[in-house]
């Protein structure tokens, strides 16, 4: 598929069809995540499939959130990935630190985007969760206190007849400028917009 037109076709997908995802299917998504960049080839995450019986019900309640219950349409999806942030190279690590980024989370994302792009273009939707009971889902998951899960993905095809829906975005003038800041944002007084 022509790239632009699978960043395009990529969305959150919030309703998802009873059909199962195939491991084989999962796995050549986790491997375009596995080729994502990462600062000095630390490559920080782990990836944790529940696509069964008990453990992906368990997971599901753990993904719609709590206190507050968001993603109550995660019961539908038939895999949960959960994203556990690994250790960082220390050259990574330190670089991060003195330049006060965490480029663990960077990192980890390209890497959960480089995993949608793939699922997208095999015809299957995916939902990344940064709200959940992380508490609970590293409990039901056997992740060491001592490790993080930033994030976690639903996976599953969209129900039929879904469509995708026009993304909106900022203008490339609102977002880009050469070879020094300037920005376009809106005046609070008018509709006109100024440039800072």
């Amino acid at each position: 598929m022509e790239f632009l037109k699978l960043v395009k076709k990529r969305c959150s997908v919030r309703k998802f069809s009873v059909q199962p995802v195939s491991r084989k299917e999962i796995e050549a998504c986790l491997e375009a995540a596995r080729l994502a960049p990462s600062a000095c080839n630390s490559q920080p995450w782990h990836f944790i499939v529940v696509d069964e019986g008990k453990l992906l019900v368990e997971m599901r309640e753990a993904a719609v959130g709590n206190p507050v219950p968001i993603n109550v349409f995660v019961r539908q999806a038939p895999v949960i990935i959960a994203v556990v942030e690994e250790t960082a190279k220390l050259a990574a690590s330190i670089g991060g630190f003195i330049k006060g980024h965490g480029y663990k989370h960077l990192d980890i994302g390209m890497a959960v985007e480089n995993f949608c792009l793939a699922a997208a273009e095999r015809g299957i939707g995916t939902c990344i969760l940064g709200w959940f009971d992380e508490k609970r889902a590293k409990k039901i998951l056997g992740v060491p206190k001592t490790k993080q899960i930033p994030l976690l993905i639903a996976v599953g095809y969209p129900i039929e007849n879904f469509q995708i829906p026009e993304k909106k975005r900022r203008e490339l003038s609102e977002i880009v400028s050469y070879n020094g800041y300037s920005r376009i944002e809106p005046d609070a007084g008018s509709n006109e917009q100024t440039c800072r």
